[in-house]
């Protein structure tokens, strides 16, 4: 990336902020898609002995707090990746901010509840094993020890045949 350096902003060496620069690009192609002039931020992280370089428009917030920031979005990324692989949200019933926390509260509590009783009852097969058996005897009359102890061979015989408050429509 072709840039010009145009300010310097104070540094705090203290945390790790090895350089905090105002730039401008110069390639032919860059300047013109984006005009304004930008923050170049580099950071080192001793915990990985690693130096990042951040690139942001915002010159409101300090230095650290725009490199912690940028550090802490890949943990935010493994908990989003941990919500569609342990919540089974595949999509979203609703568009608002509201629906869309609600549906991943509720989520969050039945897996929290799953591991509790999987923690609580010592049970020995995994949260995703018991989560299928919750699912399949969900409506059943069941007591919570007794589906605790259901196997796979088990389950079919479990399920409730009865077909007492079915209507013929």
């Amino acid at each position: 990336m072709q840039y010009a350096v145009i300010g310097q902003h104070p540094i705090n060496q203290k945390k790790h902020i090895l350089s905090d620069q105002t730039i401008t690009l110069t390639g032919p192609v860059k300047k013109n898609e984006y005009p304004e002039p930008l923050r170049l931020i580099r950071y080192y992280d001793k915990e990985t002995d690693r130096i990042f370089v951040f690139l942001t428009n915002n010159f409101l917030l300090s230095a650290y707090t725009i490199s912690q920031i940028y550090k802490s979005r890949w943990q935010i990324e493994i908990f989003f990746k941990w919500i569609k692989q342990n919540l089974k949200i595949k999509i979203f019933l609703g568009t608002s901010k509201n629906a869309v926390l609600t549906q991943i509260w509720i989520a969050m509590c039945y897996f929290l509840l799953l591991a509790y009783i999987k923690y609580q009852t010592k049970y020995k097969y995994t949260l995703f094993y018991l989560h299928k058996i919750v699912r399949e005897t969900l409506l059943e009359r069941l007591n919570l020890v007794d589906i605790l102890n259901i196997n796979d061979k088990l389950l079919p015989k479990v399920k409730n045949t009865d077909q007492q408050l079915c209507l013929a429509l």
